[in-house]
């Protein structure tokens, strides 16, 4: 399918991504499917990872940086005895050891030492950079590279099935957390070593992966020509983020960019300002006295 100039889909692609695909390959798949340029994703997956890659089209494009952030849940398989360079399978060996007095209320105990707060070194291949250089780049230099510690949530870190050397687990976590990581440093904690053998991103925020599609699905959806029953409309893009309604006179005053006072529970950093029938009209951020501004606005989003 030949690229357009215009932007004609305004929404989001739950896409269910499958193995040996970067994220930026399924975004260049999408964009010839829906024939735009304007299109961009949220959270990073490795190329060996699958399940959810959120792709936002058009104007939604615009609420990416919205939808990084937030709890991710996945599931996957670490291999206790062997590391690797990559902390995952696809790296060269670095070390292995017997697991045989390993068992699984050893593995439990190590687990629950990665729950909560966290310090995490991020892989040496990964896209965290230093002095402005990918360290991934780096790393397949030769040279030694050498991350500092940063802070990371882990919300839970489940055990759902053990055999030796193998173990099964789900992991809730903040953005930012290397998976990676945690599995190869469960397995130093274990004195074993360990790397990820497979991962799929089951969840990020209310989006799951039973909901999500392939891009096969969403090539014969373009071929059938029912690409908008399986777009999410703008307005339903940051169904997690807090909401205010408002009414038509406090729109158009969003819309010409005041701010306005508001009430709102809790202290959110950014709030969705929707009409009464849902439709994203604003996101705003606090502005002092009760007072919330407009950051961006999306008059004609829809």
């Amino acid at each position: 399918m030949s690229t357009k100039s215009t932007n004609h889909y305004n929404g989001l692609l739950n896409i269910n991504k499958s193995a040996g695909m970067t994220s930026h390959d399924v975004v260049n798949r999408v964009r010839r499917i829906l024939g735009q340029r304007r299109v961009g994703h949220a959270g990073t997956l490795d190329p060996a990872a699958t399940g959810i890659l959120l792709v936002c089209a058009g104007q939604a494009t615009r609420l990416l940086e919205y939808l990084v952030p937030g709890v991710k849940t996945y599931q996957g398989i670490i291999l206790l005895g062997r590391s690797t360079d990559t902390y995952d399978s696809d790296g060269e060996t670095t070390s292995e050891a017997d697991t045989e007095h390993l068992d699984r209320e050893l593995v439990e105990t190590a687990m629950e030492t990665f729950r909560g707060d966290i310090e995490q070194i991020p892989p040496a291949y990964s896209a965290v950079k230093r002095n402005g250089i990918p360290a991934y780049k780096l790393a397949r230099k030769g040279e030694d590279v050498d991350l500092p510690a940063r802070p990371v949530r882990i919300d839970s870190f489940e055990l759902l099935g053990w055999s030796r050397p193998k173990l099964t687990f789900r992991i809730i976590c903040q953005s930012g957390t290397y998976v990676r990581s945690i599995a190869h440093d469960l397995g130093a904690a274990l004195g074993v070593g360990g790397h990820l053998e497979s991962l799929c991103r089951t969840a990020s925020g209310s989006w799951k992966v039973e909901d999500a599609l392939g891009l096969e699905e969403l090539e014969v959806a373009a071929q059938e020509e029912r690409l908008e029953s399986v777009i999410h409309p703008f307005s339903d893009v940051l169904a997690d983020m807090p909401r205010v309604t408002v009414g038509g006179n406090e729109a158009a005053q969003l819309g010409c960019g005041r701010a306005l006072i508001l009430e709102i529970e809790g202290q959110p950093d950014t709030v969705c300002a929707r009409t009464e029938a849902g439709k994203l009209i604003a996101i705003l951020v606090p502005d002092g006295g009760g007072r919330w501004k407009p950051r961006k606005v999306f008059p004609t989003a829809d």
